[in-house]
Parts: C-alpha cells; structure tokens; sequence
C-alpha cells in the first residue's frame, strides 16, 4: 500500500487558495486602490482607472447581452486609443477572446481572418471602415458591427449597426464578470504575418497572458505609476501584453494614433513620458530627427525594442540622445518577448560602440521563459557555446501559445520534440547570451561559406550616410550565392554603389561583401519589419 504523501494530505486546491491567474485581476486591483489616478490619455481625452474598470465592465456585459461568451471571438480594428484598450479586458471578461486586427492589412487579409477566426463582433474605428466594409462585403456570417467614433479624429466614416459609446450603454454597471474557471482558456487571438501564404492564428491562454505581462515590466524595471507611450501598436501580440502589464502596475497609457516623430518627442514632454517600446524602425526614425525636435526631450526615457534585430549603430545613436535602450526578441507564439539582453554590470565600462554591439545581441530567456536554447533543428542538441556555431531558437514554458487555431498539423510541428521550434537561426556565447544571424529562409551560403545578412546589414548601418538597409541572397553562377545589399539613404545625401561595396571591405571579409547595391525605398509589412521575399525576388531579377 502506497504512503500518504503528508503535503498533499488534507489540503485541497479550492477558491480560498487557488485562483487561475488572469491579466483581468490586474484592472479590477487598479481600479479598486487607485480609482482617481489617470490611466488613458487620448488627445483632449482623461480617463481614470476606476472609469476605465467601469466601462470594460459595460462592454462585458453588453456582450453577454448579445449572446457572446465563452469561445466566441470579438475582432477589433482600431487604432491604440480607449475602445481598443479597453477590449482587451472587457472582451475576455465576458469570456470571449479578443482579435485585435493589423490596421494596414488590405481587405482580403482581413476577410480571411475575420473568416477563420469566426468573429461573431466587429469593432470597427472609422478610420478603417471602408476597408472592414470590403472585408466584410461577401461574409456568409456577417459579424454584429460596432463602429469606434474617435472624437480626437475627424475623418473616416462611422458604420455599424450601432457605436461603441451606445453599445457600452447597453451594458450593466453591476455585471458579475467572473476571472476564467481555467487559466488554459484563450484570451487573444493573433494571426502571423502570412508573407507565404494565408496567416496562423495564434492562441494565447490567460496564464501565458498574465506572466508575460509581468515577465515584460520585470524585464525592464519597471515601477509603480509609469507613464508609458504607445508607439507600438496594441494589435501587435497585444501590443506585447503592455496593456496588462500597465494595469498590473497603474500606469497612465498615453495614446497616439500615428507613430511619427514630429507626434513623439512633443507627447514625450508634455506627458512626461519614461516608456516606449517600438521597432527598430522607430528607433531610427527618433535618431534621425530634427535637431529642434529632438530639443524637446529634455529627460531620460526607457526603450524596449523588438522586432528585426535592432543595429548597434542605430542603439549607439538613441543612447547618445538619452534613450536607456533594453532589447528584446521573441515571436507572435511567445506572446511578444520572452528573451532579454540583460545588462551586466562590467560592460559599463566598455566604450559606446560596444556596449552597443552588446546591447544588440538577444540575450538570455526572459524572467518567466521557462528554458531557451540554441540547437541542431534536427537532433534537438544544444549547439557548442562558442560564438559562432549556427543552430535554431528553441523555448518552452508558460509564455509559449497555447497553439495555431484549426491548426493541429501545424501546432505539433511547431512543438515537435517538447520545445517550441522559431525558425530564428543564431549563435550562443560563452556568456550563455544568444545573438540572431538570421531566419533560416534568409541566412546566404556563398561558396559553401554561411553568410548572415543581418551581420552585414549591421555594418551597412554604419555607413554615414544609409539611413536604412536590408540584404538578401542573389544567384551568382560562381559562388552559388552572393549578397544583394538594398539601401535607402538619408535625405540630402549622396551615394555610389562602388563607394558602399569599398566601405564594406573595409568593415568586413571579402566573401561577405555585396556583390550588388541597389538604392531604394525598402517595401516594409505592416508592423515595420522589410519584406525580404518581396527584395529576394528583386535579386532574382537582377541576377
């Protein structure tokens, strides 16, 4: 006969000491302690956290009202402003999962994701109606439409069977929302970029959901009441959890409905602004601003930025302006940023440029990523720490998706041998620290020899001036491979393609320079990443 274990004996897991762990406790807290502190900055719009709570209460329940609940999905297109912010509780509240849509996708990616997604609501900003009308034209289970009437934005057309500010009056002010019976159960849905075909829904649970919003704020050290920028948009893995995350530590949300330099740096002083997460791409935008905009930040401010692999040399020039850069990595299936280029303390000392070359590595797993590992992507083998053997990323944990929706196929790939497989190859160091060379459909093998295109892309962003760059492979009947570099320069500047290759060999090794240069303006996704396959048919064209 087996042996009571004693700890297990007599204490049973019930309400009074377990409860599924849910971003929507850190809203109901905020709102209940700091009710008058504001939490939503829209234009001439304030909003306090305790009329925050109420009305994502008023949106649950109207939802309830309309039949919406558990499994049902509520699809959102709207710009970071207050009716976003506020699905992302009061969608999940009801138990429904929220589908924040990428604004700039066209109508038939649209189509395609209100489709398989099956949304029963549509919550649509003015700005974007006529493109949601388009995606929703030809729909054989048209979506309830919502229309979002900014009062901060004068253009669009308000459509919908109703707006926002009616649909909240629907609701009840004593809803009972209740915190999921499983913490498994989806809150968000998110689709991939599809650059190769139809996108995949990501799912995230409520656990997943809650730990990176905390995971993200520990990351960077944050502290109660930040004042925090929306550069990056909320449709993007949720804007990274950032909209729990600011509810878990009562920030005030400063929104901005366009991401441009001349919108930041007056929203930086007049908020008194100490965070913002954003592309690389808004990094250099920021580093190459006006003097006399760049005048208007007169304190320090508090970057995370993910996404392509920022530049050393445009880290090194938003530092010198002030900027505390802290990089991140992960993908749309980790929920946003799950690795950190955690600062050491030794690299104080090291001159800009380096510290920025050491600021531009990934770095090591997150708080709450479980385990991070660079492999053989077929024998799942940690590769040697040395710096310069090339393997895949490799995590798992709770900031992991709960899978792709309809998917099965392509969830057990994805989570083949017990980890998550991102497709991201890279290098490990010594220090244990992990450095991108590139996605395993980018990475160039010229003459046998592996070449990572953000290592050359790295030194081409050094070049005065280059204001952006992006590098594929091109058939080269000798080499098998040979870098195409696509550059755009800076306004007001002049450049040869002789003048950038004999830059390159003096920055690099013969075999890694670009055989070719082409000067244009990079074609870009919607999130700010470059559309490589759009520049590897270029090359192909060109070779």
């Amino acid at each position: 006969m087996n042996a009571i274990n004693p700890y297990e004996y007599g204490m049973p897991r019930e309400a009074a000491n377990f409860q599924a762990l849910s971003p929507l406790s850190f809203l109901e807290r905020a709102a209940s302690i700091y009710p008058q502190r504001v939490a939503l900055i829209n234009g001439r719009q304030r909003q306090t956290w305790g009329e925050t709570y109420a009305r994502s209460v008023r949106l649950a329940s109207a939802l309830a009202k309309r039949g919406i609940g558990l499994g049902d999905t509520v699809a959102v297109i709207a710009p970071n402003g207050i009716a976003m912010f506020e699905a992302h509780f009061g969608v999940p509240m009801c138990g429904a999962v929220i589908n924040a849509i990428n604004t700039r996708l066209d109508a038939e990616a649209i189509g395609f994701i209100l489709q398989h997604g099956e949304a029963k609501v549509l919550m649509v900003d003015k700005e974007f109606a006529e493109v949601a009308q388009r995606a929703t034209s030809h729909m054989p289970n048209r979506p309830l439409i919502i229309g979002i009437d900014d009062v901060e934005y004068d253009e669009g057309q308000l459509i919908g069977e109703l707006d926002y500010e009616a649909f909240l009056a629907e609701g009840d002010a004593d809803y009972a929302w209740q915190l999921p019976a499983d913490e498994w159960q989806a809150i968000a849905l998110n689709y991939t970029s599809g650059t190769t075909g139809n996108p995949k829904g990501v799912v995230y649970h409520h656990r997943g959901a809650h730990l990176n919003a905390l995971s993200n704020a520990m990351c960077w050290d944050m502290t109660r009441f930040p004042v925090y920028l929306w550069t990056l948009p909320m449709f993007h893995c949720n804007g990274w959890c950032f909209p729990w995350a600011l509810a878990a530590y009562v920030g005030t949300n400063v929104c901005l409905r366009h991401v441009r330099a001349e919108a930041i740096f007056p929203a930086l002083a007049e908020h008194a602004v100490d965070h913002f997460c954003g592309a690389p791409i808004v990094m250099n935008m920021l580093a190459n601003a006006s003097p006399e905009l760049k005048a208007l930040k007169t304190r320090p401010v508090k970057v995370m930025t993910a996404g392509a692999p920022p530049p050393a040399a445009v880290i090194e020039a938003m530092e010198s302006q002030g900027f505390q850069v802290t990089h991140v990595y992960g993908l749309t299936e980790t929920y946003g940023p799950s690795v950190v280029c955690e600062w050491q303390d030794e690299w104080d000392s090291e001159a800009p440029e380096q510290r920025a070359r050491y600021k531009s590595r990934q770095g090591v797993r997150a708080p709450l990523l479980d385990e991070l590992m660079v492999a053989d992507p077929q024998t799942l083998q940690p590769v040697p720490r040395d710096g310069e053997t090339i393997g895949e990323i490799f995590m798992r944990g709770n900031v992991v998706m709960k899978g792709y929706l309809k998917n099965p196929t392509a969830t057990a790939e994805a989570f083949a041998g017990g980890w998550f497989h991102s497709g991201d190859l890279a290098v490990w160091h010594a220090d244990g620290y992990v450095e991108i060379k590139d996605r395993s459909k980018d990475i160039i093998i010229s003459g046998g020899e592996n070449i990572s295109s953000i290592e050359i892309e790295d030194v081409l962003y050094r070049h005065p001036y280059i204001l952006e760059a992006a590098v594929v492979a091109m058939h080269s009947e000798r080499w098998g491979e040979t870098p195409c570099a696509f550059v755009t320069l800076k306004p007001g500047t002049e450049s040869t393609e002789e003048s950038v290759i004999k830059f390159c060999q003096h920055h690099m090794a013969r075999f890694k320079v670009p055989g070719k240069v082409v000067f244009c303006e990079l074609p870009k996704t919607s999130t700010g990443k470059v559309q490589k396959f759009v520049l590897r048919e270029q090359a192909k064209a060109l070779a």
